[in-house]
């Protein structure tokens, strides 16, 4: 998947991941996908959460070690 935007949110934890993401995709046109790189364990079930409850689409994550990368495409 190539994403339009690539977002680092490493070494930040809870709640900044997502609060980083939100500052993100509110920058974004519809249909936009963001690549969002994180290091905090809860990042996965805080960007899945977050995708349900803003409308925007979860495409996913990647794992890679401690590292993931998750994908939203926006609504």
């Amino acid at each position: 998947m190539k994403p339009d935007r690539i977002l680092d949110c490493a070494g930040l934890f809870c709640p900044m991941p997502i609060i980083k993401t939100k500052e993100e995709v509110d920058k974004m046109k519809p249909g936009e996908v963001v690549e969002v790189t994180a290091d905090d364990p809860g990042f996965e079930k805080d960007l899945h959460a977050w995708c349900r409850v803003t409308g925007n689409e979860f495409l996913g994550i990647e794992k890679n070690g401690g590292l993931l990368k998750g994908y939203v495409r926006k609504k």
